[in-house]
């Protein structure tokens, strides 16, 4: 005969399982029987969601919606005075009086000590400001088609804000901000509008710890004019956006752990033609110097008519500057290329420890060369995938084009880095994968651990993988302290 384990549960357990599921399956189980009956009155965190509601009761929307409003009026006439800690609404209003009905239910959470708020919006509602004021709130998220009312607001306890998805003003932003002085995190997600990027283009604060801005508006490079960081408290960012025609920072000494993810606008690969060109142009005027054939009469070409590319739109130049304390780096394969493009100088990372990079088959390495060179205390290197588009511009990283640092093999990156632990993912084992690792393993003088993550999910992805262990574990090592792992 089957126990009922669970119903044997203090109610204090059974109420912390009820709050973490959403709150209509948790009502759903008071027919179970009598033992929960009246379980749901523990709960003290409540989840809702308008349109999930919908899809599984599949009735027309307007019927959908007095239900989910009823069943959520119910909810909390049930929990009386009993505390709530967290409140998750998803919710699509129809007309005004659904606003009054959300006000009222946000009024009553706060009014039991409410500690977490998330509100999305499928469409259009104006929050008004007496919702923006909570002596208790500690966390916030606000998404979707919220319009605020920001005359006065004051969450004299929140610790963390999230603002995804808001078409929000400038000054209301900033009054929001303000009206948070104790504020250590902040989430911004800036997409699918028309509106320029307002939350993640300027961030001032005295207070934020961490921050994390997400801004996809590939449509609008007119509006990427500037962005500025003021947070003298940041000791993390992650930032995904397309580059600004400006960025800046200022005061972020204490920054830690910055994860930059910045794209270009255009393509690059007639700016890469027109350097090759260039390079080819500038060691044949060499070669002609060194034999004494200059001949005035013939230096004319026929490429006079060719116009230069336009520079390439942003300069990220202070943002790097402006991070030279961090510990640890992470660049994605968009980020990689757009320091090669964008930045006019390469400061030095004394303090950096841990580097991570990604690559793209579309992208190449070319500021790799310098960013190494700038890290004198790197001790890990972590690389996310080693195909990348092979360039003259790759310099002595990697091996793509071989005999192209011959001549500077005295002063090769790789062989003053100090990097101790090299690790390496998506490794399938091509041709430019094994050559690039000979060319790490061969010049990493320093290098004790290198992790190598090869797939075996069968037996011939197995086999495959043993010929790839193979192959590396016969690659000649400089340092004899060097121990390959396969993870």
């Amino acid at each position: 005969m089957d126990r009922d384990c669970i119903s044997s549960l203090p109610d204090e357990i059974l109420g912390r399982i009820l709050s973490s599921v959403p709150t209509k399956t948790a009502a759903s189980t008071s027919v179970l029987s009598k033992r929960w009956r009246n379980l749901l009155s523990l709960v003290d965190s409540l989840s809702f969601d308008e349109l999930n509601e919908e899809k599984e009761e599949e009735e027309d929307a307007m019927s959908s919606s007095h239900a989910f409003r009823d069943f959520v009026k119910k909810t909390f006439a049930l929990l009386s005075n009993s505390p709530i800690k967290k409140v998750s609404l998803s919710h699509l209003p129809f007309y005004y009086s659904d606003n009054c009905r959300v006000y009222h239910w946000i009024y009553t959470a706060m009014n039991r000590g409410l500690l977490e708020l998330h509100l999305h919006a499928y469409a259009y509602v104006l929050l008004k400001r007496e919702l923006l004021t909570s002596n208790t709130l500690v966390k916030l998220t606000l998404s979707g088609e919220y319009y605020l009312e920001v005359n006065r607001v004051y969450f004299p306890v929140l610790k963390s804000l999230s603002l995804l998805f808001l078409e929000i003003s400038y000054s209301d932003y900033h009054q929001l901000l303000d009206g948070c002085p104790v504020l250590e995190e902040l989430f911004i997600a800036d997409d699918d509008h028309s509106n320029p990027p307002c939350c993640g283009a300027i961030v001032k604060s005295e207070s934020i710890k961490r921050l994390v801005v997400f801004i996809d508006l590939p449509d609008s490079q007119e509006d990427h004019d500037s962005m500025l960081l003021d947070t003298p408290s940041l000791v993390y960012l992650d930032y995904t956006s397309y580059v600004f025609e400006e960025h800046d920072v200022v005061r972020l000494d204490l920054l830690v752990e910055a994860r930059l993810d910045i794209r270009l606008w255009e393509s690059t690969s007639d700016y890469e033609e027109e350097e090759e060109e260039e390079e080819e142009e500038e060691e044949e005027e060499e070669e002609e110097e060194e034999e004494e054939e200059e001949d005035d009469d013939d230096d004319d070409d026929d490429d006079d008519d060719d116009e230069p590319n336009m520079p390439i739109f942003g300069d990220v130049t202070k943002l790097v500057a402006g991070i030279t304390n961090i510990t640890t780096l992470y660049l994605s394969a968009d980020s990689l290329e757009t320091l090669h493009f964008c930045c006019e100088s390469m400061p030095v990372f004394n303090n950096l420890h841990n580097l991570s990079i990604e690559s793209d088959k579309e992208q190449g390495w070319q500021v790799m060369p310098i960013l190494l060179m700038s890290c004198p205390s790197l001790h890990t290197f972590v690389i996310k995938g080693l195909v990348h588009r092979e360039t003259n511009k790759c310099g002595d990283a990697c091996a793509c084009i071989p005999g192209k640092h011959k001549e500077e093999e005295e002063v090769c990156c790789l062989l003053t880095c100090q990097v101790k632990v090299l690790e390496i993912s998506d490794y399938i084992g091509s041709s430019q994968e094994l050559k690039q690792m000979r060319h790490f393993l061969g010049k990493l003088k320093c290098l004790e651990s290198v992790k190598v993550s090869v797939d075996a999910d069968d037996d011939e992805n197995n086999d495959k993988s043993e010929l790839l262990r193979d192959n590396l574990l016969n690659l000649p090592r400089i340092s004899s302290n060097c121990n390959i792992q396969f993870l």
